[in-house]
C-alpha cells in the first residue's frame, strides 16, 4: 500500500468519530451518528480495499454496506 492511501485509510476514521460525535451533538439521535461514522469507516475500506484487493477486505466492505442499509432501513415509530 503506497504512503499516502496508508495514511489517509488510517486519518479518515479519526475523522468520522469527530463528525460522529458532531452528528450526535447536532441531531441528538444515536442512530445519525452511527450512520455517519459508518460512511467513514466504509470510505476507509475502500481505500484498503483499492490498495491492497484481498477476500477480508471484501468480506469488510460487504459487512459494513449490509449493516449501513439496515440501519437505513430502521424507521422511528414518531
Amino acid at each position: 500500500m503506497s504512503t499516502w492511501l496508508q495514511r489517509a485509510a488510517m486519518l479518515i476514521p479519526v475523522l468520522g468519530l469527530v463528525a460522529a460525535v458532531a452528528a450526535w451533538r447536532l441531531t441528538h439521535t444515536v442512530r445519525q451518528a452511527l450512520a455517519v461514522l459508518l460512511d467513514f469507516l466504509f470510505a476507509a475500506v475502500l481505500l484498503r480495499l483499492a490498495a491492497e484487493p484481498s477476500w477480508n477486505s471484501m468480506v469488510l466492505a460487504a459487512a459494513m454496506i449490509a449493516l449501513r442499509r439496515l440501519l437505513g432501513a430502521y424507521r422511528s415509530p414518531l
